[in-house]
């Protein structure tokens, strides 16, 4: 497949479209609030330290499984279930959205909404496929970012139930935005899970972002090799012609 037969642009979203940006303030606040929400009687490191092995046990299923919880889920089955479910239910968004701020504050690579913008402009589909916990941060970055009229096809493992590489979570993507996944292509930092689901699912290729953090914890095997490699997000200008008019 070439660049040229490509219809339909699927990205990821952590470390490809955002990164995570230490801010100790920040993460202390998230910490607290957590806490405050929750009205648990500990201090604020030790609940994050009791949250943290909790969330260890989802994550191993959530890889072993290839299914992810939906948020409701996560929080009164495996962070806190000896809590009231009825207490904790109608809380599960925002201790999602405060459990991911613990990590830092998400900021947008430099030039993500320009090159989504043109990307558009030259006529392709675009869409997000995420591995996330999350069911509001993604949405809520796009309308932030003034792309959630650009960016119409949004799966989220959270909403799907399913994850990468599970190929289904693609396949899902490419009916929803109308492509058949021959003329898709993804755009992911993963070297391993986001080559292997893109193959399964037979998109026609796969853009590997270059992210130094994800490839010291999964480097790639060596065994299916990424069509391009993009070190920023503009360079897809450089792949992708417009289509208009072919």
């Amino acid at each position: 497949m070439q660049a040229k037969d490509i219809e339909a642009i699927f990205l990821d979203v952590g470390n490809t479209l955002r990164i995570v940006v230490e801010d100790k303030d920040f993460i202390a606040e998230s910490k607290r609030q957590l806490v405050a929400l929750t009205g648990v009687n500990a201090t604020a490191d030790d609940f994050h330290q009791l949250l943290e092995e909790r969330y260890k046990g989802l994550r191993k299923r959530a890889k072993e499984e290839l299914i992810e919880a939906s948020e409701k889920e996560m929080w009164t089955q495996w962070m806190l279930p000896d809590l009231p479910y009825d207490k904790i239910a109608p809380l599960s968004a925002k201790l999602t959205r405060l459990w991911r701020d613990c990590d830092g504050r998400r900021i947008p690579r430099p030039d993500v909404k320009a090159t989504v913008l043109e990307l558009d402009r030259r006529g392709y589909r675009l869409g997000i496929i995420a591995n996330t916990i999350t069911e509001t941060e993604i949405p809520d970055y796009l309308e932030d970012d003034g792309l959630s009229q650009i960016i119409k096809t949004v799966i989220l493992s959270s909403k799907v139930g399913i994850r990468k590489p599970n190929p289904e979570i693609y396949w899902e993507a490419a009916r929803r935005i109308g492509v058949e996944p021959a003329k898709c292509v993804y755009v992911g930092d993963n070297p391993v899970r986001d080559i292997e689901g893109t193959r399964a699912a037979g998109y026609g290729m796969f853009i590997l972002f270059f992210e130094p953090k994800t490839q010291s914890k999964e480097p790639p095997s060596g065994e299916i090799k990424a069509d391009h490699v993009i070190t920023e997000m503009k360079a897809l200008l450089d792949i992708f012609p417009s289509r208009k008019g072919s």
